[in-house]
């Protein structure tokens, strides 16, 4: 009996230093450890760089159709540009899955002359519930020759919330929708020219 005993106490730190010594399935436990943080990291990376895509493409967007405010052409023109000319001069300039221009339309266009530079004031893109502002409350007044413009966009970018919300993490506060969206901008200020 003693024996018996003897040997059970002598096989189990045998096999105790068999399992240690084993080296099987440690790529499959260091992989496991290691893909998590990999995989958020690159989604991240994915993610702020599509903010930044879609950032720039609205800046340039803005950009390219002020300047036929700047020009007078949108004044001077046979048939003056409304709001929502201007917009669809934009939307022409954006990638095709930026909602503008559809009954998903996701922006929202002011533009506002000014006497001076110094009494431009940004205006607000969300209501006081933190929502776009409802498409009749946009401004249009390009003004008149030599006059100073201001051009804001805003644009309501819903994928951020499908994206892990990382662009939501990254934008500042006031980019912060309330229904988890963020809120993109784009302006630019001129003097128009004389015509």
């Amino acid at each position: 009996m003693r024996m018996q005993s003897s040997l059970r106490s002598w096989a189990m730190p045998t096999r105790l230093r068999r399992f240690a010594k084993d080296d099987k399935g440690t790529t499959a436990i260091e992989f496991a450890a290691v893909i998590g943080p990999f995989l958020f990291l690159l989604f991240g990376i994915f993610s702020v760089g599509f903010y930044f895509f879609v950032t720039f493409s609205l800046e340039h967007a803005v950009e390219t159709a002020s300047r036929v405010i700047r020009t007078g052409q949108a004044q001077n023109g046979t048939t003056p540009l409304t709001v929502d000319t201007f917009k669809s001069l934009i939307c022409q300039k954006l990638p095709p899955f930026m909602a503008c221009g559809t009954t998903g339309d996701k922006i929202r266009v002011n533009v506002q002359n000014y006497a001076g530079y110094g009494s431009i004031a940004a205006p607000s893109c969300l209501d006081s519930n933190g929502d776009l502002i409802p498409k009749a409350n946009q401004v249009y007044a390009p003004g008149a020759s030599s006059s100073i413009v201001l051009v804001g966009v805003c644009y309501e970018w819903e994928l951020s919330k499908a994206m892990a919300s990382i662009p939501y993490w990254i934008s500042p506060t006031s980019a912060r929708m309330n229904n988890g969206s963020t809120l993109i901008q784009a302006a630019t200020t001129f003097t128009n020219e004389p015509w």
